[in-house]
């Protein structure tokens, strides 16, 4: 049985990663980032939920009273 000839495998792996980083960097550099990038300001309204309204106290079970 022919043994596989695994030489040439290290020069296509790296000329394989040196082109897709090549394609990506080509990729990349041709978007169009935005130069001055600023928060829009947002105007959300603080609508008070319904247990916000009253104060409620929940017991632990270890504080109730022993019988």
């Amino acid at each position: 049985m022919p043994q596989l000839d695994t030489s040439t495998w290290s020069i296509a792996i790296m000329s394989m990663i040196i082109t897709l980083f090549i394609m990506f960097q080509l990729k990349i550099s041709k978007h169009m980032y935005p130069w001055n990038p600023e928060l829009k300001p947002s105007a959300t309204l603080k609508q008070p939920n319904p247990w916000e309204k009253k104060w409620t106290k929940i017991y632990s079970p270890l504080s109730l009273p022993q019988q």
